[in-house]
């Protein structure tokens, strides 16, 4: 390999790294507040946090290399404009399409990461992740209760639990709060068990007092009630998305899978890699600038272009899955024009008005 496209894809290659790893941070940071939110909500338990934050993290992938191969090499490209670097190469006879070798030297490797997680890895995280929670929940201890905490319920509620047994089927102290329209409803138990009934989660209350009021009104209008057992049924959990979803299926099963809904899902697949391939296409004409020239109007650029190509391919997948747009259509629509744009702003050198400014 030459000494040049070494210097050049080891520079390409270190702004794409440096990218993937701040959007890489901020992406763990909006998975683990979205994981925490439903911690809290009872829909998964503390002990799925990292594997699921992991799963998840994997599934963005295909959306998030994408965008740091475009901002690292708006980035490296720049730095060469910047530094002069790209004029001294230019004196000696390196045009800017001479880039092309160490650019693919950099960008060839990503995009088959991006289409490994888009077309396998992402659907088997997600799969795997959904497997997890589904065979969490068919154990008691997944009822959003823990021993010592007040937990919100998904039905507006609030509960309480003093002890809970190691397998989480025996409670003990036990204390609900919950508000249906106009009055109140508190209960209390001195223990409790929890079991299924048919697939649904139903918490029994044990030798324990009910009081039953108005939020606001007289004074004198509540019942208290000593009960033996009490018996409710836990709120499902919201996502009840079935593991026949396309967004689950391998990539074998959901080729042989008619339907709308499978045939957008396998586009929404196969936009990523293609679509990565545009932008890398378009960050060295848009890094274009004079040493003095400030490099955040090209940032800023490129990654509207990301955000515009993006909103369009998830527009475009509800758009295919609801029978909006025909399906031999696909997202073609998209990527192939991205591709098109791409592959003339680089032969261009992103000088697209040359000629008409010169006549």
């Amino acid at each position: 390999m030459p000494k040049l496209d070494r210097y050049l894809s080891s520079e390409f290659a270190r702004a794409v790294l440096a990218a993937l790893v701040v959007l890489g941070m901020v992406s763990l940071g909006g998975l683990f507040a979205d994981l925490i939110g439903e911690m809290a909500r009872g829909k998964m338990p503390p002990a799925l946090l990292l594997s699921q934050l992991g799963l998840r993290l994997l599934a963005y992938l295909p959306l998030i290399l994408p965008l740091a191969l475009l901002l690292g090499l708006l980035l490296s490209v720049g730095r060469l404009y910047r530094d002069s670097e790209m004029y001294v190469l230019t004196a000696v006879g390196v045009s800017p399409r001479r880039l092309l070798r160490p650019l693919l030297l950099v960008v060839v490797p990503v995009l088959l990461v991006v289409g490994a997680c888009s077309l396998w890895l992402g659907p088997w995280a997600n799969r795997l992740a959904r497997g997890m929670v589904i065979e969490a929940n068919k154990n008691l201890l997944v009822a959003g209760l823990e021993p010592g905490r007040f937990t919100p319920m998904a039905n507006g509620g609030m509960a309480y639990v003093g002890q809970m047994s190691s397998d989480g089927t025996r409670l003990a102290r036990v204390f609900l709060f919950r508000e249906r329209g106009e009055r109140l409803d508190v209960a209390t138990a001195r223990t409790g068990e929890l079991y299924r009934d048919q697939g649904a989660r139903v918490l029994a209350l044990l030798d324990g007092f009910r009081v039953e009021g108005p939020v606001a009104g007289p004074a004198l209008d509540y019942r208290l009630m000593r009960y033996a057992r009490n018996e409710m049924l836990l709120p499902a959990p919201d996502d009840q998305r079935p593991m026949d979803d396309p967004a689950f299926l391998p990539l074998p099963v959901l080729l042989a899978t008619p339907g709308a809904a499978a045939r957008a899902e396998l586009h929404w697949r196969i936009a990523p890699p293609l679509l990565g391939l545009a932008f890398a296409l378009m960050a060295v004409p848009l890094a274009r600038s004079s040493p003095r020239q400030s490099r955040h109007g090209a940032l800023l650029l490129g990654f509207l272009a990301y955000l515009v190509g993006v909103f369009l391919m998830i527009l475009g997948t509800e758009w295919l899955a609801s029978g909006q747009l025909p399906l031999a259509l696909g997202l073609w629509w998209l990527v192939l024009p991205m591709l098109g744009l791409g592959a003339w702003l680089y032969a261009r050198d992103g000088r697209v008005a040359r000629a008409w400014w010169r006549r």
